[in-house]
């Protein structure tokens, strides 16, 4: 079973279609005692990380997220509160599972924010990523970025800025884009993640 993080931040629907096109059994769920018996969970996200954050405290579920052991995917925000800290909420730490800092992308010539469309992955590193072409693209939304670390398995790079596109540390994955809305890219990736 796959436990589906409800904090009021996802756009749930569409993973839980996109998992179920795969034949997977999910609940939707912010129930702890359900989250850590999970056969794998994922915490997705749409939103600001501050309110991320806090609706995750209120929860109470922070501490039930880092001690987990088995596969976890965090999508969007939901990768970002993985990580350390992010500039969109100053002063408030996030879960600190990946060793990066969230950034906000500044707006350019030819960079517009947010971030919003298709783009191409590489560098790609991770049994998540098995079987995906070199190079697909995939559905990203977001105007803040992880920077690249040694827990990034993939990048991106939007007008001259290399981003972790995706994380992996020990049994914690995260992925900026959308692998719901990612098409065949996207499928595989999810069936990757089944697989852990």
């Amino acid at each position: 079973m796959i436990a589906v993080i409800d904090y009021d931040m996802g756009n749930l629907r569409s993973l839980e279609n996109a998992l179920g096109r795969l034949g997977a059994q999910c609940i939707v769920t912010a129930d702890p005692d359900i989250i850590l018996k999970a056969d794998r969970v994922i915490l997705p996200g749409v939103g600001h990380a501050g309110k991320a954050m806090e609706n995750l405290k209120a929860l109470g579920l922070p501490n039930i997220i880092r001690s987990l052991r088995q596969p976890v995917l965090g999508i969007c925000v939901g990768m970002q509160v993985l990580c350390r800290d992010s500039e969109e909420a100053p002063g408030v730490p996030c879960m600190g599972i990946f060793d990066a800092h969230v950034r906000r992308f500044t707006a350019a010539p030819g960079r517009k924010v947010p971030h919003m469309g298709w783009n191409n992955l590489s560098n790609m590193e991770s049994k998540l990523l098995k079987d995906v072409p070199r190079n697909s693209y995939v559905y990203f939304v977001h105007s803040f970025y992880a920077g690249t670390c040694p827990d990034t398995v993939a990048t991106c790079n939007y007008d001259s800025v290399m981003f972790s596109a995706a994380l992996r540390y020990e049994n914690f994955y995260g992925t900026q884009f959308h692998p719901e809305k990612s098409g065949l890219a996207g499928e595989q990736i999810l069936k990757n993640f089944l697989a852990l």
